[in-house]
């Protein structure tokens, strides 16, 4: 029977838990090996059940002697499409596919797919309780495809155009067979499909494509009659006659503008040579003519002679009037040419200005013709894209039928898949494992097992264990339990703001602390509401970022504040401790390494501020010891201590400062604000030392000051885990 009474509050002892465990092993492992045992006879005694695999790849896929374009056209068709994919999954699982493979494999006539027709003993009271149907009622054949389906598993493998079909049976040949025959008949199913699609469209084509023949030759025969009865003929297959005959006429004419102004450019040179009696022998219809290059030879001979004969023969020497006369009447000659050529240029000028007259008006004539044509064209050009879309529909349908032809043969018209593996039958059975089976059997029976006798160790009572109200339970890291007794403190937390106002206004503080300690002191020690579990359920509801830990009377109280810390952080709180001591208690405590930089070598600046925070040893609490360096020449920066409690407060839920046995100047400098939480840890309550703590901290204007009692438990519980 356990020693725990009905209105009691209880907690359970999981180290009893444990202990009824171990002390019934052998029990358990009996039971253990006899479940392991059975679940071996029972892999043993079942039937092995073999599965096997076929794969299958979803691609377009044309005959060798398909176009490279037709191919590309058929791979962009909806094959890649994951909806595609699904689709063909369902059509694996169709019931058409599977009674043809039922068919073909004859697997009717197995008794593997008609378990109904020798249903057992337990199948039969159920059926008779009607709590099962009967499966005799259903036909044959749909009782063979249940089973069939039962056993056969179709997927698409993620991330891929595969197909797999498994299926699962008591024949490893079976196992094999059936895949394989599904994925041939799921191939023959699409080829036959695209054969039908070839069949029919050939059908459909043979009628339209005589009726289009019919349609472009009507169309062709209008347009070439058309063509005759407007005089459109066509000159190089592009043009119309009138069209072609204003070309030339065009041509024509701007050559025969051309002569023209040639011609006048050349006799205007010559007139103005003539006129200014310069020398016309550098124009080139001057130099062309073979008259006036003899008459210059002549010139130039009788002014040779003429020049010579000066020298010896006086100017009105008979020769030499003689020679002067021929050489005159030579230039007459000279220029009466030049006149004549002249008068040739400007006749060819004459013939070139009437031809362009002439070309204009058959331009004209030609023109308006052309007009007219052109009007008439509008209804050609009709007729033309009538007969030309009749004969590209043409065209296409011949090619398609083309196509739809030579696919007619069953080898031409592949289906849009392939096998990628085939099963293969397979050796070892898929079903039962016979070792993992036994694993987890004997896993879950020892684990029942456990689970029963606990229950049974719970129900009995002897797990089971009173609680406490008046004494607080720590539980070591060796798992051995003690209880601190509580402290017959009789002072409590003197905190509130409404308290300190009135010590304000009555204005005797040392009486209104001595009624309060004589109110204290009438708590009975069962009712300990100052115990470092108190403190902790007040700070957790306070919620203040900051607490001000004072221990007067030294290491004991520095211990109770460690023990406050671990409480809370235990309690899913974020919270730090800054050794602020003399002494190092809480280093001691709570740091794996004694030497670690803390907060004396952070206000020296040998330490960087992240180097300082270290974990606790013992629990989830965080810690800045108190360093190495100088303690006074820390202290001289200690204002800046304010700036890292600021710091600390937005990252952690609280920040707890042990200062050991401080004063209220030293607490002063620490803070900005009074809006803290004060603790005085004192193990053992001296009235004088209360009052004057009290007088001194609410007269520096800090009206929270909590007690905290069960200091000396606190260091011999945190001595015994260290």
């Amino acid at each position: 029977m356990s020693g725990v009474s009905r209105d009691q509050d209880v907690d359970i002892d999981l180290g009893q838990l444990v202990r009824a465990v171990w002390a019934r092993r052998l029990r358990i492992l009996t039971i253990t090996l006899v479940g392991a045992g059975v679940a071996f006879a029972g892999a043993k005694i079942m039937s092995p059940q073999y599965r096997s695999e076929t794969r299958i790849l979803i691609e377009p896929r044309a005959p060798a002697f398909a176009s490279t374009q037709q191919v590309n056209d058929a791979g962009a068709g909806p094959l890649m499409d994951e909806l595609n994919i699904a689709s063909q999954v369902q059509l694996l699982q169709s019931a058409d596919l599977l009674k043809k493979v039922i068919n073909d494999l004859k697997l009717y006539n197995l008794p593997e797919f008609d378990d109904a027709a020798n249903g057992s003993a337990m199948s039969s009271i159920l059926i008779k309780l009607h709590l099962k149907k009967n499966p005799m009622e259903n036909p044959p054949e749909e009782r063979v495809i249940d089973a069939f389906v039962e056993r056969l598993q179709v997927y698409q493998v993620p991330g891929s155009r595969v197909i797999g079909i498994s299926f699962t049976s008591k024949d490893p040949k079976l196992a094999a067979a059936i895949p394989n025959a599904m994925a041939n008949v799921y191939l023959s199913t699409q080829s036959g499909a695209k054969l039908d699609s070839n069949s029919e469209a050939t059908r459909w084509l043979e009628p339209e494509i005589e009726s289009l023949r019919r349609k472009v030759s009507e169309a062709e025969k209008k347009v070439a009659e058309y063509r005759t009865s407007h005089g459109l003929l066509q000159t190089n297959g592009t043009t119309t006659f009138p069209a072609q005959q204003l070309n030339d006429i065009s041509a024509e004419l701007t050559r025969v503008r051309g002569d023209k102004a040639n011609a006048e450019a050349r006799a205007q040179a010559v007139r103005n040579a003539l006129s200014s009696g310069e020398a016309s022998d550098t124009l080139p219809d001057i130099m062309s003519s073979q008259a006036i290059q003899r008459l210059k030879g002549t010139e130039s001979g009788l002014q040779s002679q003429v020049s010579d004969l000066q020298t010896s023969l006086l100017n009105s020497h008979p020769r030499l009037k003689s020679l002067r006369a021929q050489l005159a009447d030579i230039r007459g000659q000279i220029r009466q040419e030049t006149q004549k050529i002249l008068a040739s240029i400007e006749n060819e000028a004459k013939v070139a200005d009437l031809r362009a007259r002439e070309l204009e008006r058959q331009k004209d004539t030609v023109q308006a013709n052309s007009a007219r044509a052109g009007e008439d064209e509008v209804g050609l050009n009709a007729l033309e894209r009538e007969a030309t879309a009749q004969r590209q529909l043409l065209e296409t349908y011949l090619v398609r039928y083309r196509e739809a032809a030579s696919r007619a043969d069953s080898n031409s018209s592949p289906a849009d898949a392939r096998i990628v593996s085939k099963a293969v039958e397979p050796v070892d059975p898929y079903f039962p494992k016979v070792v993992p089976i036994v694993v987890v059997a004997a896993v879950a029976t020892l684990i029942l097992s456990a689970i029963v006798t606990m229950l049974a160790e719970l129900f009995s009572g002897r797990a089971l264990r009173p609680i406490d109200a008046s004494a607080e339970t720590i539980e070591t890291e060796t798992g051995a339990e003690e209880k601190i007794a509580p402290q017959a403190a009789p002072v409590a937390a003197v905190r509130t703001t409404a308290r300190a106002s009135m010590l304000a206004v009555v204005g005797d503080e040392e009486d209104a602390i001595d009624e309060d300690v004589e109110t204290a002191a009438e708590v009975p020690e069962d009712d300990n509401e100052f115990s470092v579990a108190s403190v902790a359920d007040y700070l957790t509801g306070s919620r203040t970022p900051l607490a001000i830990a004072i221990s007067p009377t030294g290491d004991d109280g520095s211990a109770a504040t460690v023990l406050l810390t671990r409480i809370l952080a235990d309690a899913g709180r974020r919270v730090i401790l800054i050794d602020m001591t003399g002494s190092g208690q809480p280093t001691e405590l709570m740091a794996e390494d004694q030497a670690a930089p803390g907060v004396t070598d952070l206000l020296c600046g040998e330490a960087a501020f992240g180097d300082t925070i270290h974990s606790d040893r013992l629990s989830d609490a965080h810690l800045i010891p108190q360093g190495r360096s100088d303690v006074r020449r820390a202290m001289r920066g200690v204002d800046r201590l304010s700036l890292l409690l600021d710091a600390l407060a937005a990252a952690y839920d609280l920040v707890v400062v042990e200062c050991g046995a401080a004063d209220v100047a030293g607490v002063s400098r620490l803070t900005r604000s009074r809006d803290v939480e004060i603790i005085l840890s004192l193990p053992q309550l001296e009235e004088t030392v209360f009052v004057t703590l009290m007088t001194e901290f609410q007269a520096a204007g800090y009206e929270r000051v909590v007690l905290m009692s069960g200091g000396e438990a606190a260091e011999q519980r945190l001595g015994q885990a260290a």
